[in-house]
């Protein structure tokens, strides 16, 4: 059963505010669904309701007090609510998780910007009301988008990052022995600057004297830059109406803009969003066959992550073929890789670029190919958009 619920759930990348607040009186089977959702994915969470006041946590980062009188009594005590972070995944779906508390609240020109400490994934960082990564398990997300493609590449020296401000995917890049530059580019100083000082994790790959940090909008980066690519990366966020990523998945970025900036043997890698049995339609399909457009090779792959409540979607492509087995995977991670890859070996990648039925079908069937008057976009509005 937390097979079906986890594979339906997804977690997108801007808002959507929502959260309702409830009396018993209005308990029906959308909101048992709701309640019961994190007892069915993670069997030591308690639901608790008390009479005190109870915090919600909207989705826009914002907070609201407001009475509660709902309470449940287990061997005779009464247990208080706690304050809860929800995100609306769909008009008719939602996730939610219990807080410790909020670290920290900012917000930038470009977005709103919120650090969490929750009590099942640790430190999350959220972005317009989204989940963007979670302390305990972001390793799935960042591993499946950096390794993959620089273990493929005979020999990677030099990566530019599109996006990817919070650090993790240069730190995943500068664990390759062979690397001599990565360069990361994020449009908003704001989000830089919450992540070095907030997430420790990554404080060393900011350190880095191998890493070029650039503020500024992807496309014009690469596009004003001379030199070429042994891998680049699309850290990027979902594509949502009203945000300023959606560009960046379009044919004529990728075969105008990116393509002529790879190396010979240069390799693309993008997340791809939610790439589940019920989300993979959403944009997961459209780019990968956007893709396929503009790479002769192409190779999408997946890996459930926990915190994001889906399976998540990444889309590989090079005009040199991929060649690689488990064992020969498992040799270069060996040679290359400073530290232990926690997720990765050679099995786990080629059973990740293993798709299901229902998503290679749709892939195979796939025919929409993203341009700038004819984008996809998942549930949610970007900054443009806020009211």
């Amino acid at each position: 059963m937390s097979f079906f619920f986890s594979s339906f759930l997804r977690c997108s990348c801007y808002k959507r505010p929502a959260f309702l607040a409830y009396q018993p009186s209005q308990f029906h089977l959308h909101f048992d669904f709701l309640l019961i959702l994190p007892l069915l994915l993670f069997s030591d969470f308690h639901l608790n309701m008390g009479t005190e006041a109870v915090e919600i946590i909207y989705a826009n980062g914002l907070s609201k007090i407001c009475d509660g009188i709902n309470q449940t009594h287990s061997d005779d005590q009464t247990h208080t609510d706690s304050s809860w972070f929800e995100e609306s995944i769909d008009e008719d779906l939602k996730w939610s998780f219990a807080l410790n508390s909020v670290l920290c609240k900012v917000t930038s020109e470009y977005q709103d910007i919120t650090l969490l400490d929750t009590k099942r994934f640790g430190k999350v960082l959220v972005i317009d009301g989204k989940m963007q990564s979670a302390e305990v398990d972001e390793f799935i997300y960042h591993e499946c988008l950096i390794h993959p493609a620089l273990l493929c590449h005979p020999n990677p020296q030099n990566v530019f990052i599109m996006g990817g401000g919070e650090g993790s995917a240069a730190r995943e890049a500068l664990k390759h022995k062979s690397i001599e530059k990565v360069v990361m580019c994020d449009i908003d100083q704001e989000v830089v600057d919450f992540c070095r000082r907030h997430l420790t994790v990554n404080q060393e790959a900011f350190s880095n004297k191998k890493l070029d940090l650039v503020i500024n909008d992807a496309k014009a980066e690469i596009e004003k830059r001379n030199e070429k690519f042994d891998v680049i990366v699309g850290d990027l966020a979902d594509p949502v109406e009203g945000g300023p990523c959606y560009q960046l998945y379009t044919k004529s970025f990728y075969e105008q803009i990116l393509k002529p900036k790879l190396n010979e043997n240069g390799i693309f890698v993008t997340q791809a969003g939610p790439a589940g049995v019920f989300t993979h339609k959403e944009v997961f399909s459209s780019i990968y066959n956007t893709i396929k457009q503009v790479f002769k090779y192409v190779v999408a792959y997946s890996a459930h992550v926990p915190s994001f409540a889906d399976t998540w979607g990444w889309v590989m492509a090079s005009d040199q073929p991929f060649c690689f087995n488990a064992e020969e995977i498992d040799r270069r991670v060996d040679e290359r890789i400073d530290g232990e890859l926690l997720l990765l070996n050679g099995a786990a990648f080629l059973s990740s670029a293993t798709l299901n039925k229902a998503v290679s079908q749709s892939l195979l069937n796939e025919t929409h190919v993203y341009t700038e008057d004819n984008a996809r976009f998942l549930h949610g509005h970007g900054v443009a958009n806020k009211n």
